[in-house]
């Protein structure tokens, strides 16, 4: 039996936040896909995750116990992973203003208290995946992120508990060569806007300190970013209020949820309206609590295997 210890994490810090902190479910909304290769939950609970911070690579585990939130971190990017922890963990996450209204939702909250909206503050790291995701069925776009990583990222350091992979950087991304993409099953439209947006990294990463509205409206100016994209981003930045209009099944579900019926776009917003400022914490806290899950008997999205094309 081996004795050997696992490294000494390069960063350390401890946190106890000033209310319950659902590790896994807070982080829970940046992995992709159940097989994400930069996202994994151990059998202990602790959640690990591989990043690209400005200084460098680095692996984290991020765990919780009687109150305090742990985290250790290994590579390059440890010690700014580090500083950065509780922020990224909710610490900023505002529930003023915030009234349940009806039994549904109090319902939710109160069964996932611990339950924050994270704030990642890299954002071309968000960007990337939610690009993916656009108009094909999700479980194509986890493969081809998954398909992505494992073939060009770089090993995640550390002592991880299953092999993982640290997403590309910008430089990476644009240089991948379009029979990588259409192997991966991404299609020549999402693409040509992933490399656009990796051109442009820089300035994609300092919308990071502006305003939900101004960072909205910033993504949204580059050719292929539309408001659903731009919502998927903005969810993983701490806005409480972004809603993926657009999606095809979020409607659907909270119709479902509400009305007993699926509706449009239009009508969901009619729904939310009450929670102004707060409707994507609604959508979270029912996704959580599976008050979202309709029954799926109609049409869904079909699936192109753009490899073959």
């Amino acid at each position: 039996m081996s004795t050997s210890r696992p490294p000494t994490p390069d960063a350390s810090r401890a946190w106890r936040p000033a209310g319950p902190v659902d590790v896994r479910r807070t982080l829970g909304i940046l992995a992709k896909g159940p097989y994400d290769p930069a996202h994994q939950v151990a059998p202990d609970g602790a959640v690990w995750r591989a990043s690209r911070m400005a200084t460098g690579p680095v692996t984290y585990r991020v765990s919780a116990r009687d109150g305090e939130v742990r985290v250790d971190a290994w590579g390059d990017g440890a010690d700014e992973l580090a500083a950065e922890a509780p922020t990224l963990l909710g610490e900023d996450d505002d529930r003023s203003g915030f009234d349940p209204r009806i039994p549904v939702v109090a319902r939710a909250l109160q069964r996932h208290p611990g339950l924050r909206l994270p704030r990642q503050r890299r954002i071309f790291e968000t960007l990337i995946p939610a690009i993916l995701e656009q108009r094909v069925p999700g479980v194509d776009a986890y493969a081809a992120w998954r398909r992505l990583l494992r073939t060009y990222g770089e090993p995640a350091p550390g002592p991880t508990p299953v092999p993982m992979v640290v997403p590309l950087a910008p430089a990476q991304w644009r240089g991948l060569p379009s029979w990588a993409w259409h192997r991966a099953g991404v299609d020549p439209a999402r693409s040509r806007t992933a490399v656009t947006v990796a051109q442009r990294a820089p300035a994609v990463e300092r919308l990071v300190d502006r305003s939900y509205a101004e960072a909205s409206a910033a993504l949204q100016s580059l050719p292929g970013i539309g408001v659903w994209t731009s919502a998927e981003v903005l969810q993983r930045l701490g806005d409480p209020d972004a809603v993926s209009v657009g999606d095809y099944n979020l409607a659907k579900d909270v119709g479902w949820a509400f009305v007993g019926e699926p509706v449009d776009d239009a009508r969901m917003l009619e729904i939310l309206e009450p929670w102004r400022g707060h409707r994507g914490r609604v959508i979270h806290l029912l996704y959580a609590d599976g008050a979202l899950a309709r029954p799926r008997r109609g049409p869904r999205i079909t699936r192109m295997d753009h490899r073959r094309r």
